[in-house]
């Protein structure tokens, strides 16, 4: 499955109204470790098309970075039922993501 571009438009449908699991990345195209994570991500997408999965950019959806508390990225946060139900900060271990995908 591809990776969704999530902005302050679509997050809400996309994600809090989701009944699939979902993994927001939130990163910055300046960020470099946000760089190392992203294949990571993209691999979870892939790999796991039961899981739905978004990239928001911090700079250009600053609403959505503000409401969710984004202060370090790169975060990828699980969502399960439109709730955040975990939140990764920085690199973080694509086996540890998973676990808690599941």
């Amino acid at each position: 499955m591809s990776v969704l571009v999530l902005n302050d438009d679509n997050f809400e449908s996309e994600i809090l109204n989701s009944e699939k699991t979902c993994l927001v990345d939130f990163f910055a195209t300046w960020c470099g470790p946000c760089k190392i994570m992203s294949p990571v991500v993209d691999e979870i997408a892939a790999e796991n098309p039961d899981i739905k999965v978004g990239k928001v950019d911090v700079d250009e959806a600053e609403e959505i970075a503000a409401r969710f508390g984004i202060m370090s990225i790169p975060t990828l946060m699980v969502f399960k039922g439109g709730e955040s139900v975990k939140t990764f900060v920085g690199v973080t271990d694509k086996g540890a993501i998973l676990a808690e995908l599941k």
